[in-house]
């Protein structure tokens, strides 16, 4: 062990040495140097590392001997530096380096944005995952523990053999991640998450709505539309109504109407929303596909007579188009008047635009015929 730790100074020195130089060789131990990156939503999270592998420079098969062996169980005292007391630097040769765009928790607990030195306790049944705010060190030679902005403990586990080290980033969601160390045949997996995704993006929408983004109806249309799905009303009127009524962008048409009357009716504006809904269906803009997924929108919503209302005003307005017939056979069919449905399904099939469509008519068309909702 000592004899190694004599070869990795040596290596500090001719490293120091060769950048002093301008001289790049190759890197101490050929621990090839790595980057591992995931998003989470807004916030980007990014390992640098450097990668030893079981076998040693020499072809000497380590495999059984890395941990706690090679790499010790506990703080260990390096014998060189400042550090007298060390945990391991969770990779080779320089820090391995942790960096986060923005605020995360790791393992429930706070850590800002930033870029920190990642150093790891290892132990036969737990591990000490530390995050330093010192990133630019040599290993951990001249770690400080006054220097640690977060220690978290996990439990490691067995995992596929890895010849390399490396870092993975496991079972990915919307809002969380789980990032594993990978080394031989174990893992120390630890999971980020992010406690506010949606503030962040509406945020990041309103920054690009100062921008030329404002100058479109249409950006402030999908904003209202976001804020709806991710249940920010209030957020969600704001976009609506100026994408309607801001000066020199906004602008009246079926798809902005449409989207502030869901927003007024998300805000409990039950009249308002009632006189744009008929106001966007009225608009010359509507057309009748228009119209079709409106309803579809409300039948979904579990609005049925709201829904048929639309289907035949859809009707009245448009005759014998196709999404006209599509509309009808699924109004129809959601009270139950299966004999009606048919008939408005078989003529949407003739008029069917692609297979897809086709497709989906003939399998509805097949649960009508058995006395079934084709819905």
């Amino acid at each position: 062990m000592k004899r190694s730790l004599a070869a990795i100074a040596i290596a500090v020195a001719l490293t120091s040495s060769a950048s002093a130089q301008n001289i790049t060789l190759p890197p101490g131990g050929d621990n090839q140097k790595a980057s591992v990156t995931q998003q989470i939503g807004l916030v980007k999270v990014t390992i640098d590392y450097s990668s030893p592998d079981v076998h040693a420079p020499n072809g000497d098969d380590r495999r059984g001997k890395i941990w706690g062996t090679l790499v010790p169980y506990g703080m260990t005292n390096l014998d060189y530096g400042t550090c007298s007391e060390c945990p391991w630097r969770a990779g080779a040769n320089e820090n391995t380096v942790f960096t986060v765009s923005h605020d995360v928790k790791v393992e429930g607990q706070p850590l800002p944005a930033g870029r920190y030195g990642l150093h790891m306790i290892p132990g036969a049944e737990e591990w000490t995952v530390i995050f330093s705010k010192n990133a630019d060190s040599w290993g951990s030679f001249t770690y400080d523990p006054k220097e640690d902005a977060l220690r978290v403990k996990v439990k490691p586990a067995k995992s596929e053999y890895n010849e390399w080290l490396t870092y993975e980033f496991d079972e990915r969601k919307p809002a969380s991640t789980k990032a594993a160390l990978k080394w031989e045949d174990l893992q120390v997996p630890f999971t980020i998450s992010v406690d506010n995704t949606t503030d962040l993006y509406l945020a990041q929408i309103r920054r690009e709505l100062r921008n030329t983004d404002g100058q479109y109806w249409q950006s402030f249309d999908v904003a209202a539309q976001y804020a709806l799905r991710e249940k920010r009303n209030a957020d969600a009127l704001e976009f609506a109504e100026a994408a309607i009524n801001r000066t020199f962008v906004g602008e009246e048409n079926f798809r902005t109407l449409s989207t502030l009357a869901q927003a007024q009716d998300a805000n409990g504006k039950t009249a308002e929303a009632k006189a744009t809904r008929d106001k966007a269906l009225a608009h010359p803009s509507a057309t009748p596909r228009d119209i079709h997924q409106y309803g579809r929108q409300l039948q979904i919503a579990g609005k049925k007579a709201e829904a048929m209302a639309v289907y035949e005003l859809n009707a009245k307005r448009n005759g014998n188009a196709w999404p006209v017939n599509v509309g009808l056979a699924r109004g129809h069919s959601m009270m139950g008047r299966y004999k009606e449905a048919l008939k408005y399904a078989k003529l949407a099939l003739a008029q069917a635009p692609d297979d897809i469509n086709r497709r989906s008519l003939e399998a509805g068309i097949r649960k009508l015929e058995a006395g079934q909702d084709m819905n």
